[in-house]
C-alpha cells in the first residue's frame, strides 16, 4: 500500500467516526429514519394542537354544548330551566346576582361538585367571563357533562336589561 492510499483510507475511516458518533447535528438528520421521525414527531404535535383548539372552541362535543355561550343565549337556557351556577364571591353577589341562581364560589367549587345537579344544562357564571372559564373547566374535569360557560359575564347580563336582584 501506498502512503497516499492509507492517509485517505485513514481520513474516510475518521470521517465516518465523525458521522456515526453523531457530533454534528445535520449529520443526525442526513439517514431517510431520523428525517421520517422528525416529521412524525412534529406531525403528531401538529394534531394535538389542533384537537386541542378545537375542543376549546367547540367545548364537550359529546353534548353539543359549546363552550362559551352569548348572554343572550345563557338568557334562554336560563328561562328554559338550566342551572345557572354563579362562582363569583359572596360580596359580589351580595351586590347583585340573577334571581334563582346558586352561589359556589369558585375557590370552593371542587369542594362542593355534590350541590350541582347532573342531569341538568349548567350555565356558569361570573362577573366578568373569566372565573365562569375555570368554573366550567372544573365540572367538566370531574366528568359533568352538559356544561358552559357565558361569555361577558353578569356585568353584560345586567347591561342587557336581563334580571337582577340587589
Amino acid at each position: 500500500m501506498t502512503r497516499r492510499y492509507k492517509e485517505r483510507r485513514t481520513y474516510r475511516r475518521r470521517r465516518n467516526d465523525y458521522n456515526r458518533t453523531g457530533r454534528s447535528l445535520t449529520s443526525a438528520f442526513r439517514t431517510p429514519k431520523s428525517q421520517m421521525m422528525v416529521l412524525a414527531v412534529a406531525a403528531l404535535a401538529i394534531v394535538l394542537l389542533v384537537l386541542w383548539g378545537n375542543y376549546r372552541v367547540r367545548g364537550n362535543s359529546s353534548t353539543g354544548l359549546p363552550a362559551e355561550i352569548s348572554v343572550g343565549e345563557a338568557y334562554k337556557k336560563y328561562q328554559n330551566g338550566a342551572f345557572v351556577l354563579d362562582v363569583r364571591t359572596q360580596e359580589e353577589w351580595n351586590d347583585f346576582h340573577a334571581p334563582n341562581t346558586t352561589l359556589i364560589p369558585l375557590d370552593q367549587l371542587p369542594a362542593r361538585l355534590n350541590e350541582i345537579p347532573r342531569d341538568q344544562e349548567i350555565v356558569v357564571v361570573c362577573r366578568s367571563g373569566n372565573r365562569s372559564q375555570q368554573g366550567r373547566d372544573i365540572l367538566l374535569s370531574a366528568g359533568f357533562q352538559q356544561v358552559t360557560s357565558m361569555q361577558g359575564g353578569l356585568n353584560e347580563w345586567r347591561a342587557s336589561g336581563y334580571p337582577v336582584e340587589q
